[in-house]
């Protein structure tokens, strides 16, 4: 087999020590050499002037956790870096082993058979971090929610029953007078905002429980957690328009995609960043992204057509982005939802519609323009004479016989 990399090294990466395997080949053969190292920034400085003296031009090593981020960012200034997925890279059962584990990543990547992984700039994984924290926040902010909700549940308090959001102007209002010590109904109900649509009377009714001083302190003590997670969400918000500023002409381009808001524009930048070359095609960036059916097939047959993990943190958002984007009338992803919805069911169709938005973000973000929406009646327009024969053998099914003529 062709060596591609004939001076190469690979790294069997952990929590405390790393395996680095250098392969050399030259006229006399293949040699490898062996080498064990710590995993502190004083050990990575070595373990880079080890690889330098090698003279080796390209490092690969497998995606564990985190614990291959520090080795990449000491090592991504000397070596071309290529990062593995480890289902992709598995030894030969039955001889794992650390040493081993090294000398095949060397092997294959002296032979280029290590697909790269995607790695961002340090720019877009920063920013990437901050996303991932917000949306980690607002996870643990919906927790704390929920223990409220069965803490009034617990006194027998339906503030949920009556209010959408009981984190609201009304809502927080009422917790807060709780907290206070109020527990009179009228008064409590005297609280809510007159926009509320529940009436006085339902809403005393709702608020009559049983409160109790250990219900008053939880609840007070997830309104603290509450407010500081906001204060850190608020802070977190800034950090990040701080890292948008070298981005903001592609945040504006992904906005004009329909269903995506600031915070979804935000997300979509920090997965896949703005240099779409390194995916060569947008069919790649959706596999990438987990949103294409699997390829498994046996004997001729399609064993599962579901979906593949992808990334998970991109996959989330453009669904939630897909499914606002299934209501904007007039828009060709309403139709496409529809299209789709009626064969698949709609679980696949707002799959469907994700995989869309993500490919016209390819090319947005590739070429640098803006989202053109093909229109509601795209696929009529593509291929009239089909729609035409569908309508024609509806009507015949409705026992009605038509005569079609062309329109002068």
């Amino acid at each position: 087999m062709e060596v591609i990399h004939p001076r190469c090294a690979g790294l069997d990466v952990h929590k405390d020590v790393i395996v680095a395997c250098v392969r050399l080949a030259d006229a006399s053969g293949v040699h490898h050499e062996v080498r064990k190292f710590g995993t502190t920034t004083a050990d990575l400085v070595a373990l880079s002037e080890w690889l330098s003296e090698c003279r080796c031009t390209h490092v690969a090593m497998e995606a564990t956790g985190v614990y291959w981020k520090p080795v990449w960012h000491v090592l991504e200034s000397d070596f071309e870096l290529v990062l593995g997925n480890a289902a992709h890279i598995r030894n030969v059962p039955g001889r794992k082993s650390d040493v081993n584990d090294a000398t095949w990543l060397s092997d294959l990547l002296a032979h280029g058979l290590i697909r790269s992984s995607f790695v961002p700039p340090t720019p877009i994984q920063e920013l990437r971090d901050l996303t991932r924290t917000r949306k980690q926040l607002g996870r643990e902010r919906a927790q704390h929610i929920l223990r409220i909700q069965k803490t009034l549940e617990d006194a027998n308090v339906k503030l949920s029953s009556v209010l959408t959001d009981i984190l609201g102007q009304s809502g927080r209002g009422i917790l807060d007078a709780i907290v206070a010590g109020q527990d009179d109904p009228q008064a409590l109900a005297a609280l809510a905002s007159p926009r509320v649509k529940a009436s006085k009377e339902a809403l005393a009714q709702a608020l009559q429980g049983r409160l109790r001083d250990h219900h008053r302190f939880l609840i007070r003590s997830h309104l603290r957690l509450i407010d500081a997670i906001r204060e850190e969400v608020d802070g977190i918000d800034q950090r990040i328009g701080e890292h948008l500023k070298p981005f903001r002409a592609a945040v504006e381009l992904l906005k004009t995609i329909p269903g995506v808001s600031d915070i979804a524009a935000h997300v979509i930048l920090a997965e896949i960043g703005d240099d779409m070359s390194r995916f060569p095609s947008a069919g790649h960036l959706v596999s990438w992204a987990g949103l294409c059916p699997r390829s498994d097939e046996s004997a001729g047959r399609r064993r599962s057509t579901r979906l593949r993990p992808g990334a998970p943190w991109l996959k989330t958002v453009l669904v939630q982005a897909a499914w606002a984007a299934s209501r904007k009338k007039n828009s060709y992803l309403k139709a496409q939802f529809h299209r789709v919805s009626t064969r698949r069911g709609p679980k696949k169709a707002v799959v469907a519609v994700a995989a869309s938005m993500l490919t016209a973000a390819y090319h947005m973000l590739q070429r640098g323009v803006l989202y053109e929406d093909l229109g509601p009646d795209h696929f009529d327009r593509r291929d009239k004479a089909k729609v035409a024969k569908r309508l024609i053998r509806r009507l015949a099914e409705l026992g009605l016989q038509v005569e079609i003529k062309a329109a002068s």
